[in-house]
């Protein structure tokens, strides 16, 4: 038997190996094994079984492990990898890579504990010497003489204060045995009790209709994509809990994608206590960054060796091993979080779709304002549609309040970060237990610290960009890099003590609101509060519980959290994610005021939005603050095809980096050239010009913009031209297709 082997070592290409009689029939494709690379033992993945080609059988290496007895990935998986190197112009092994968890790649060994057992009853005399000789031994054999079954061995020695030599003798002399047994790690078993989610709710005419549909196509199966359109609060939740309950009484598994990992915890309480109350009950798996290796590990095992088929978790999750997929459902779709930063630049959303074809399944995505991408695919009938236009239960989208801050400045007689009209509906929210969520999409105190005598502003050595500053420890820290330094109490560069903070962050709003409501229980969250693991679990419970009364955050609290309590949402500065040089500026803006309006008046009480903008007439503002989708997404799709912009295009982002900027030009201005010579008219060529954060780590950067009506059609091209380009060793590139930003 002779398979080809992708090993994971950076090869970039299949090698062939024997299969010796005694593995034969443990390796099928798919398989992780161990196979010898030059003088080394690496991980590898068969990838086809059959001998090579104009190469002598002979004098191949052996397999010499097969890691587990099942396939780490399946057919589907497999022919997803390949198609993910071509499309995104990545190595394949780094994308096999990703998709198999680094615990599983390195072996990890199960979590196991020692029992103890009675293996032999002792005389009365025999007892009797043991007592006098070994009391500590004739404790503990008194103890598990009582146990009706074997008893964890760490646990019975603590508790009876008996020393590990004690049963190490009774394990000599066999009057105790020692077994093992397997410890699965499972995260957030405590939280499926939390929600009272279990009962299905009563669906009105819009959700009927939708889960008719779904359920249908879980019946009929095959490939499929389905667009769910709700605004928010309209019960998406619901139509996705009733279609994966269809698809797993039809036998099949599957993916439940949600953009941040702050979803997780309550999409996998809801999606738990609903599956408890099938009939047998069914388990559901969680999967994302912040578990730990043994909790993604045991995970994993749970589903590649089918003791589980539902999966929850964020834009990795689309790569779990579930048997028999049948439906993956996209919460959120529009997010730009489902987009990988790093090789393979995946988007979670284009990679669920192509999977779901791969495996003939559905794919359900949802959101309550679609992508511009996913609005033109239903409009040109490749996804159907299904829409949902108002909240369930007949419930009132929130009331918003546009804020001049341009005017509340000149009232309060300089800045302020929060307005009039958000104090005081914050203290009406306190004085009648309500919950309030304030927003600003920047972490830290301020964005920077500006000298008022001579202008300087404290910047990062190693990027392009002003440092942060965070009060709490009196820092200045680079968002990029991660370099940091104590705050100046003078300015570096005139010496003048007029050195001060200036915009907005988290850690300025949150003491702002301290001081106009010194009684409310306040919590931050943001990237500098989740340092710990479980930290979001910890304060999104404290909040959903009301041991909290407002939380200030940035976007990981913008979208799909349900509180019924929360009554008030406050922007503290809508204009941030507008007033950058990307194309996406618009949608992101009006997607991020649509969806944090919508956390508020989601239970029985009506929710109020107070917007503060320094541009209050800008159009995303003012489409969002009637929740107006259609109309936004008119006037933006007419500036985008005027641009030749996506939808109507793909686009592929080249990024140059290197230590010298000059050489950097003159390379960049070369390999342009040479594109625009090599594709004429079949690529649209933008470019070269210095990014907009020119430097970040002591690399400069350059870029360049490919457009184009098809990648499958000129990305091979692109690479092998780029591959035979005489490159400067110090000067790296990426290949970023349909990136999500252009900065």
């Amino acid at each position: 038997m002779y398979v080809g082997v992708h090993p994971l070592a950076g090869f970039d290409k299949l090698l062939h190996y024997r299969v010796p009689e005694e593995l034969a029939a443990a390796v099928r494709v798919g398989s992780l094994v161990r196979v010898p690379v030059l003088r080394t033992l690496h991980l590898g993945l068969v990838a086809e079984i059959g001998a090579p080609r104009n190469f002598p059988t002979d004098k191949l290496k052996a397999v010499v492990q097969v890691v587990y007895p099942f396939p780490a990935l399946t057919p589907d998986l497999l022919e997803l990898a390949r198609w993910m190197a071509t499309y995104y112009a990545a190595p394949l092994d780094s994308v096999i890579e990703g998709m198999i968890p680094a615990a599983v790649r390195r072996g990890m060994p199960l979590k196991q504990e020692k029992l103890l057992a009675l293996a032999r009853r002792l005389a009365p005399d025999e007892r009797a010497q043991l007592a006098r000789r070994a009391p500590q031994q004739e404790r503990l054999y008194a103890f598990m003489e009582q146990q009706f079954q074997p008893q964890a061995r760490a646990l019975v020695l603590r508790r009876l204060r008996v020393g590990p030599a004690a049963a190490t003798a009774l394990l000599k002399r066999g009057i105790l045995r020692e077994e093992a047994r397997r410890i699965v790690r499972e995260a957030y078993l405590e939280d499926a009790g939390e929600y009272v989610a279990a009962q299905r709710l009563a669906l009105n005419a819009e959700q009927a209709a939708a889960v008719a549909a779904v359920t249908a196509d879980a019946a009929a199966g095959g490939f499929g994509v389905t667009l769910l359109h709700g605004v928010t609060g309209s019960g998406k939740t619901e139509i996705y809990l009733r279609a994966i309950e269809a698809t797993l009484e039809a036998g099949g598994g599957v993916i439940y994608l949600v953009p941040e990992v702050a979803l997780t915890p309550q999409t996998v309480a809801r999606l738990r206590a609903r599956l408890a109350a099938m009939k047998p009950a069914r388990r559901c798996i969680v999967w994302h960054s912040h578990l730990g290796e043994g909790e993604r590990l045991d995970g994993w095992l749970a589903l590649a060796a089918g003791e589980a088929h539902v999966v929850v978790g964020a834009r990795s999750a689309v790569f779990a091993p579930v048997r028999d997929l049948r439906l993956i459902v996209v919460d959120e779709e529009h997010e730009p979080a489902f987009k990988q930063d790093e090789t393979p630049r995946y988007h979670g959303r284009d990679v669920a779709v192509m999977r779901a074809k791969l495996a003939g399944a559905r794919c359900l995505l949802g959101s309550a304002t679609p992508s511009l991408e996913s609005h033109a695919n239903a409009a040109a009938g490749r996804y159907r549609l299904l829409e949902l236009p108002r909240r369930v239960d007949g419930r009132h989208l929130p009331q918003i309040d546009i804020v001049d801050m341009r005017i509340e400045i000149s009232r309060q007689r300089g800045f302020t970060s929060l307005s009039r009209r958000l104090v005081e509906a914050m203290q009406a929210r306190h004085e009648r237990r309500e919950q309030t969520i304030l927003f600003i999409n920047r972490r830290g105190y301020s964005s920077s610290m500006l000298c008022r005598a001579c202008g300087h502003v404290e910047s990062c050595t190693h990027c392009s960009i002003a440092l942060t500053y965070h009060r709490t420890d009196e820092t200045l820290r680079c968002h990029l890099c991660g370099d940091q330094r104590p705050a100046p109490v003078r300015c570096p560069q005139c010496g003048a003590p007029d050195i001060r903070w200036r915009g907005l962050g988290t850690q300025r709003v949150e003491e702002a609101v301290r001081r106009v409501l010194p009684r409310a229980r306040l919590a931050r969250l943001d990237s500098d509060t989740m340092g710990k693991k479980d930290s979001f679990r910890r304060i999104l419970g404290d909040f959903r519980v009301g041991k909290i009364d407002i939380l200030v955050g940035t976007q990981m609290i913008a979208k799909g959290l349900d509180f019924p309590n929360v009554t008030l949402v406050g922007l503290i500065d809508a204009d941030l994610s507008m007033h950058v040089p990307d194309f996406r500026a618009n949608e992101r803006t009006f997607q991020l005021l649509v969806q944090v309006a919508g956390r508020a008046g989601r239970g029985d009480t009506a929710g109020e939005v107070v917007v503060q903008t320094f541009t209050p007439q800008a159009a995303p503002i003012q489409f969002s603050r009637q929740a107006d989708y259609q109309g936004f997404a008119a006037m933006e799709l007419e500036q985008r095809r005027s641009y030749h912009y996506p939808p109507y295009c793909h686009i592929v982002h080249h990024l140059l980096r290197g230590p010298n900027p000059d050489k950097l030009k003159f390379f960049s201005e070369q390999w342009a050239a040479r594109v625009r010579e090599a594709f004429g008219s079949r690529l649209e060529v933008r470019g070269p010009t210095p990014s907009a954060i020119e430097k970040i780590k002591d690399e400069y950067r350059w870029q360049l913009w490919y457009f184009t009506g098809s990648v499958t059609k000129v990305i091979g091209d692109l690479t092998r031209l780029r591959a035979g380009f005489a490159w400067p060793a110090d000067i790296a590139q990426t290949l970023d297709v349909d990136p999500m930003s252009i900065m």
